[in-house]
């Protein structure tokens, strides 16, 4: 546990310092913002299919840091020091997953209130959106530490895993947005059980990859 809360404690400052939590948040309002002027000002259009813009935005922010959450550790030596201290791999991946979230998941549900009023949200589609969020960003984080464990001894590793997680979060993305006009319903519950599949299977998916990269 101690090891654990240490690689939380050092991915979450290591983002700080970098910006990483900032970049998805600005990425994601900009996206709100500009999509008003790309579909006009019709306030039932923008009503209409906001929310699953909001949902594209957050799969794409959770994108953005995917080429520094293994890469730059495997470069740097550091998860052989791991290794080498006898922390496993699916700990590693699992901490690193808790971080990428919370670099990005709350941070997108508070900017989503923002930027409903930008798309003309009305209360109860926002509440749909941020329970929605708060059931699928955790799969999103897994996916990306999966996506970025996997490709991070490759060439261009970073745009790889980008094509490679955007189909893999097909069913995240349905889901979710299926779940703003279904609040409470079926979507919402298969948003859930996919985003709490990926959490269970990607650390030890992200693991394997971890431990192909010492090898």
């Amino acid at each position: 546990m101690n090891a654990f809360l240490a690689i939380l404690g050092r991915d979450l400052r290591l983002s700080l310092g970098s910006g990483g939590i900032g970049l998805p948040v600005v990425f994601f309002l900009l996206v709100a913002t500009l999509y008003p002027f790309a579909v006009g000002p019709d306030g039932a259009l923008l009503a209409k299919t906001g929310g699953g813009v909001l949902w594209v935005a957050a799969l794409l922010a959770a994108l953005l840091p995917i080429d520094r959450l293994i890469a730059p550790d495997a470069e740097a030596g550091v998860l052989d020091q791991y290794a080498v201290r006898g922390v496993g791999e699916e700990m590693i991946a699992a901490a690193k997953i808790t971080a990428h979230w919370i670099g990005f998941g709350p941070p997108l549900m508070l900017a989503a209130i923002p930027a409903s009023a930008m798309l003309r949200l009305d209360g109860e589609t926002l509440a749909a959106v941020e329970l929605g969020l708060l059931a699928g960003t955790p799969g999103l984080a897994a996916l990306g530490v999966m996506v970025a464990s996997l490709t991070a001894g490759l060439r261009r590793g970073g745009a790889l895993a980008g094509l490679l997680m955007l189909p893999l979060a097909i069913p995240l993305i349905i889901f979710g947005a299926g779940s703003i006009g279904d609040f409470g319903g079926g979507a919402l519950r298969f948003l859930a059980a996919s985003s709490l599949f990926l959490v269970a299977v990607a650390p030890f998916a992200a693991g394997a990859g971890i431990r192909a990269l010492r090898e």
